[in-house]
C-alpha cells in the first residue's frame, strides 16, 4: 500500500508530533470561538441590569437565537465557499468575522445594533467550527480521531472559561462592553499565525487540481496521499453530489438520525451557554456565584473530553455519546432542585463532563459512517442542521424565562438529552438496515478503494 511512495521524498511518521502545529492552530482558533459564543452568557446579567441598552429576557433569548441563526447560515454555507477559496482562507475569514461581529457589539447603543453584531459574530462561528474538525480529523493520527476530536474541542471550554473570567473581572470593573472589545482579538492574535503557519488541506489542494502540493503537504505531516476518491468535490456540482452521497443506502437512514442527535446537543450546548448563569440566579443565587456556574461548567467539559475521547477510541463514540447523554439529563433534573451551593457546584460540575463531550462525539461518530470523500459535507450537515437547535435553545429558555418559568428550562435540557441519546444510540442499527438496502452488485475497485 505504501510502496507507491518509495520513491517519493522522505516523509514524515503520521504521530500527533509532526501534526502538532495542525492541532495547535485550529486549537487556537476554536477557543477563541468557545470565548466568543460564551461572552454573551457571562455578560447578560450586567446587560439586563443596564437600563440604557434596553435588553429584556424575551430580547436577550431573541439575540442568542439571532446568533446560533447565523451560526447555521455560516455552517451550511462554508462548505460552498471552501470550495474556491480553501479551507485555510475560510478558517481566517471565519475568525475575522466573529471579531468584527464582537466589536459592533462593543459599540451598539442600544439592542438591534447589538442583535447585529451577534448575527455577525454567528456568520463566523458557524463556518470555523466544521472546518477546524475536518481539518483534525484529516490530520489525525490513524484511529486516533476521537482523542484528537475531544483535545481540539477543549479549546471551546478554556475559551468559555475565559469568557466567564472576563465577566466576573473585566464587567463588574469596566463595563460589560470591554469584554466585547475583548472579543476582538482573534483577529489580531489568531488570523496572522493562520495566515503564516497552516496547511490547505491535502484533500482541498487536490480537488483543486494542485497534485504536487497535496503530496508535499501529505509528505510534511506524515499523511497518505490523497487519492481522487478521498478529495471533495468541488463546485456547485459537486457540493450537490456530496449532499447525494449523505443518503447512499449505507447511510440514508444514520444521516438523519445523526442530525437529529446533534440538533439535540446543540441545543444544550447553546441553550446552557447563553441561560446558566441567568437561570442560576433566578434559582436564587448570587450574581458572582451565578456567573461563576458557567465557568465551572466548562472546566468540567474539559475535564469530560479528555475522558471521553479516550472512551470512544476504546468503546466507539457512538455509546459513549448515548451514554453521557444520559448522564447530562440526569444532571439537568438534579439543578432544578434546590441544593446547597456546595453541592450545586459539584452537578454543574459533573454535568459539565458529559453534556459538552455528548455532543462532540456526535461528530466523531460521523467517522463510523461517511467515507473520507464525504467527510466534510457529513461533519457540515451534522453541524449545520444542529445548529437548529443551537438557534431554539436560547430562543425557547428566553420565552420560559419572560412567564417566570426558567425552571423549566432544566426540564427542557433533561428532554433533549434522552431524545438525543435515542439518536445517536440507533445509528449502529441504521447502518445495518443501510447495508441490508444496499445493491448486492459488486462496485468497481476504484469507488471501494475509500470505503475503508
Amino acid at each position: 500500500m505504501n510502496s507507491s511512495h518509495s520513491s517519493a521524498a522522505p516523509r514524515s511518521p503520521h504521530t500527533f508530533r509532526t501534526v502538532f502545529p495542525v492541532l495547535a492552530l485550529c486549537w487556537l482558533a476554536v477557543f477563541f470561538d468557545g470565548m466568543d459564543v460564551n461572552i454573551y452568557g457571562a455578560v447578560m446579567p450586567h446587560m439586563l441590569d443596564d437600563s440604557g441598552l434596553g435588553l429584556t429576557p424575551a430580547t436577550a433569548g431573541t439575540i442568542g437565537s439571532w446568533t446560533t441563526f447565523g451560526m447555521l447560515i455560516g455552517a451550511l454555507t462554508a462548505g460552498n465557499l471552501t470550495d474556491w477559496l480553501g479551507r485555510r482562507l475560510m478558517l481566517v475569514a471565519s475568525v475575522t468575522l466573529f471579531s468584527l461581529g464582537s466589536a459592533i457589539c462593543a459599540v451598539a447603543p442600544g439592542v438591534g445594533l447589538f442583535g447585529a453584531g451577534r448575527f455577525v459574530a454567528g456568520l463566523g462561528l458557524g463556518g470555523l467550527m466544521p472546518l477546524c474538525l475536518a481539518m483534525v480529523m484529516e490530520f489525525a493520527p490513524p484511529r486516533r480521531a476521537a482523542l484528537t476530536t475531544g483535545l481540539l474541542m477543549t479549546s471551546y471550554h478554556f475559551g468559555g472559561m475565559a469568557a466567564t473570567g472576563l465577566g466576573l473581572t473585566l464587567a463588574p470593573a469596566a463595563g460589560w462592553r470591554w469584554v466585547f472589545w475583548a472579543g476582538v482579538l482573534p483577529a489580531l492574535v489568531a488570523v496572522p499565525l493562520l495566515l503564516k503557519l497552516l496547511p490547505e488541506s491535502p484533500g482541498v489542494l487536490l480537488a483543486h487540481g494542485e497534485r504536487d502540493k497535496a503530496d508535499a503537504v501529505a509528505d510534511r505531516y506524515g499523511l497518505p496521499r490523497p487519492t481522487e476518491v478521498a478529495a471533495p468535490a468541488a463546485g456547485a456540482a459537486g457540493r450537490l453530489a456530496a449532499i447525494r452521497a449523505l443518503f447512499r443506502p449505507e447511510s440514508r437512514w444514520a444521516t438523519p438520525l445523526l442530525w437529529l442527535a446533534s440538533f439535540s446537543g446543540l441545543l444544550l450546548v447553546y441553550g446552557v451557554s447563553t441561560w446558566l448563569p441567568q437561570m442560576m440566579r433566578a434559582s436564587g443565587y448570587g450574581l458572582n456565584s451565578s456567573i461563576s456556574f458557567l465557568m465551572v461548567i466548562n472546566a468540567g467539559g474539559i475535564v469530560g473530553l479528555l475522558i471521553a475521547g479516550r472512551a470512544a477510541d476504546r468503546f466507539g463514540a457512538v455509546r459513549v455519546s448515548a451514554i453521557w447523554f444520559v448522564l447530562t439529563a440526569v444532571g439537568a433534573l438534579l439543578l432544578k432542585s434546590q441544593l446547597p451551593l456546595v453541592v450545586t457546584y459539584a452537578v454543574v460540575a459533573v454535568t459539565g463532563v458529559f453534556l459538552f463531550s455528548a455532543q462532540v462525539m456526535v461528530y466523531a461518530a460521523t467517522n463510523t459512517v461517511y467515507r473520507d470523500s464525504e467527510r466534510a459535507a457529513g461533519l457540515g450537515w451534522v453541524t449545520g442542521i444542529g445548529r437548529t437547535g443551537a438557534v431554539v435553545g436560547p430562543w425557547l429558555i428566553g420565552v420560559l424565562a419572560t412567564n417566570g418559568n426558567q425552571s423549566w428550562g432544566f426540564t427542557t435540557f433533561a428532554l433533549a438529552g434522552l431524545v438525543g441519546a435515542v439518536a445517536i444510540a440507533l445509528v449502529p442499527l441504521a447502518r445495518r438496515i443501510g447495508r441490508s438496502d444496499a445493491p448486492a452488485a459488486p462496485a468497481p475497485v476504484a469507488a471501494t478503494a475509500g470505503l475503508s
